[in-house]
């Protein structure tokens, strides 16, 4: 039989899927929307600024999904890992 923490009324752990801890995310404020990408076009491309945190003032490019604009603050729970360009002139 399975362990299971919550009949013993332990805590969950703190990384689980449904808990968000947003001390551990930094916010980044949207500079630019690029363009929309992903199979469908349900995610959009922006260029975003780090405003604290190791990489402070750093720009860069993430995918996000759902509704974004110019000057939304984003938490992002990391700030190395950049996404891939859109490939403007792609032929197939």
């Amino acid at each position: 039989m399975a362990f299971d923490k919550r009949k013993r009324g332990g805590k969950s752990d703190e990384g689980s899927k449904g808990s968000v801890n947003f001390s551990d995310a930094f916010p980044a404020r949207v500079e630019e929307v690029i363009e929309r990408t992903g199979t469908r076009g349900e995610a959009i491309q922006v260029r975003c600024k780090v405003l604290a945190g190791r990489d402070q003032n750093k720009i860069l490019r993430r995918n996000v999904k759902g509704p974004v604009r110019v000057g939304d603050i984003l938490m992002l729970r990391e700030t190395e890992i950049e996404a891939r360009a859109l490939n403007k002139g792609r032929r197939r």
